[in-house]
């Protein structure tokens, strides 16, 4: 029996209106990942990439077709049940780290954690949160700001964050692209090998050719529409 895809998006369109008349962002966009995949996507500036992770984010709802990501239709949702199956559901890794720079990478960590499980006490959010970042290399940079870390150092941190719930899905959007190559290249090995450890399924998306051919699957975005082109390993 195969594996239940943890995103499945059917005929997606995403139509926005402007200055009264309609731009199709995205057309007719399908999109299948399993668990533990890696799936890249490429393609020139404005092409819809990032309004794709959006609408796999729930930060935007698809204006046709679906977006099912763990069993759940997005399109189904209110703003509240968003934000909480974001909570529970998504990790995003950004270009532009996006720390907190009052906070240290434990405190970063652990108040994601602490959003996603409020269950959790601070003792268990800061050993969790600890364990996190020493899966990234950062067991010695726990006390440390984002002033005080380089930008490879930064970008881990926001893996750990993105990670330390466990999320069956994460999201890169140019995790690379503000960072030198050799780094880059650490910050991707290290998200794919947690990704595949926690069978965690990954999309991202990255201009890096070498980075993109790490990929289980790649994809190219061109004026709104997917093509498949590397196949499955």
């Amino acid at each position: 029996m195969s594996e239940a895809a943890i995103i499945s998006a059917q005929n997606v369109d995403y139509t926005l209106d402007v200055a009264g008349r309609p731009l199709n962002i995205l057309r007719k966009v399908s999109l299948q990942v399993k668990p533990a995949e890696v799936v890249a996507i490429v393609g020139p500036s404005g092409s819809g990439k990032t309004s794709m992770l959006m609408l796999l984010a729930g930060l935007e709802k698809a204006t046709g077709g679906s977006v099912t990501v763990n069993g759940t239709d997005l399109g189904k949702l209110n703003e509240d049940e968003l934000a909480k199956f974001r909570r529970n559901t998504v990790g995003i890794v950004f270009q532009s780290f996006h720390l907190i720079p009052s906070l240290t990478a434990l405190d970063n960590v652990g108040m994601a954690l602490e959003i996603a499980d409020e269950k959790l006490t601070m003792a268990q959010v800061r050993e969790q949160a600890a364990k996190a970042l020493a899966a990234v290399g950062l067991q010695d940079r726990l006390d440390h700001r984002p002033s005080a870390m380089s930008g490879g150092e930064q970008q881990r941190v926001g893996l750990a964050r993105a990670t330390v719930a466990n999320p069956p899905l994460l999201l890169a959007d140019e995790p690379t692209g503000n960072l030198d190559q050799k780094t880059g290249a650490v910050v991707v090995d290290l998200m794919f090998d947690l990704a595949r450890k926690n069978r965690t399924a990954v999309v991202l998306i990255t201009h890096d050719p070498a980075l993109a051919a790490k990929a289980d699957r790649v994809y190219t975005m061109t004026a709104g529409e997917l093509i498949e082109t590397t196949a499955a390993r």
